[in-house]
């Protein structure tokens, strides 16, 4: 095990707690991951100086949750700062963000975590069934009964995310601290709207899969489908990283820019991919994901990587999602302003 030096640690929005920039996501435990793996990463994510630990519970059916659980009860650390999340359970468990389906899967993850409180409670996802005023009148009330340190959302669009923190806000509930999207040099969607929204609100932005599913690690091949003990090669088809999504030219761009930037560092390619990512306004923690330690500590040096904003700026050119005609193309001919400038990017290069 290896303390990380340089290390950053960052406010979640505000008034959340400080966490460190590297986060450790736990959707592997229980599933692809066995638990004395999972507490031998829990142990050297600590040992490195990482204190924000990210799960939910979904993962592996509750059994994520379980493990943390109990590394926390047997290593008893200090300065953790814990994160879980409801909303998609199946319907036997807790399922939606009803104020019975957040009541329910509260407690049960406090039961698994074996904890008093959440630092850290988000809403997995979007529930267009439940009334939002009441989800969010029961997070505050989880909150007002010390069982909820701070509220965060995730995977939402623009007007959902601004249509909770006014709801919060004209209402007199806790507000959300931060916001949990995917967001990485393959997808960056979320800077039309979501990012600058966070921005503006003063939302701390945790991206999850911030490797892309693995494609930012260079261990993927032109024309050559996945096989073997890789979550593509298990299943290709599987999710927004599917080999046939982003078997194109666009992406092979990327990962060459990648390996370039990687080969003049000498650095491992997902080191640079994350600290990319890292650098990006609004971010404050991104979150890891391994399958094995080893894999962990490849994660890890990002911590201690310093890139170039020449380096930065090529790959922020190389990854540019190109501009909408509308409405985004329209408003920057008539206002002479884009998004790309609301986040400090102004050189039209850069897109």
């Amino acid at each position: 095990m290896v303390s990380i030096p340089n290390m950053r640690y960052n406010q979640l929005g505000k008034g959340g707690p400080f966490v460190s920039e590297l986060g450790l996501g736990t959707m592997t435990f229980g599933a692809e991951t066995e638990e004395a793996e999972a507490h031998r990463q829990l142990d050297v994510f600590v040992a490195a100086g990482g204190t924000f630990v990210d799960t939910a519970d979904v993962y592996a059916d509750g059994e994520s949750e379980s493990i943390v659980g109990r590394w926390l009860a047997s290593r008893k650390p200090e300065d953790i700062v814990l994160a879980t999340k409801a909303r998609f359970r199946p319907p036997s468990g807790s399922s939606g963000a009803s104020r019975r389906g957040i009541v329910k899967a509260l407690d049960g993850s406090l039961q698994r975590l074996g904890v008093e409180a959440i630092d850290v409670f988000y809403v997995h996802g979007w529930d267009p069934d439940a009334a939002l005023l009441d989800t969010l009148a029961t997070l505050d009330a989880a909150v007002a009964a010390g069982k909820v340190h701070n509220i965060g959302w995730s995977n939402t669009t623009g007007w959902q995310l601004q249509q909770i923190v006014d709801t919060a806000h004209y209402a007199g509930l806790t507000q959300p601290v931060v916001f949990q999207p995917q967001y990485n040099l393959l997808d960056r969607v979320i800077e039309w709207e979501l990012l600058p929204l966070c921005l503006e609100q003063g939302l701390a932005v945790c991206p999850w899969s911030p490797l892309g599913g693995g494609w930012l690690t260079g261990k993927y091949r032109r024309d050559t489908e996945p096989t073997g003990a890789t979550r593509l090669g298990e299943d290709p088809t599987r999710g927004v990283e599917a080999y046939d999504k982003r078997n194109i030219e666009r992406v092979w761009r990327i990962i060459d820019a990648i390996q370039s930037i990687a080969d003049e560092s000498g650095a491992w390619m997902g080191e640079v991919a994350l600290r990319w990512l890292l650098a990006r306004p609004g971010v404050t923690s991104v979150l890891l994901g391994a399958r094995t330690v080893e894999q962990l500590h490849q994660s890890l040096a990002a911590a201690d990587l310093e890139l170039t904003t020449d380096q930065l700026a090529r790959l922020t050119t190389v990854s540019a999602p190109g501009v909408p005609d509308y409405p985004y193309g329209m408003l920057e001919k008539a206002c002479g302003m884009t998004v790309w400038q609301e986040l400090g990017t102004a050189n039209p290069e850069d897109r």
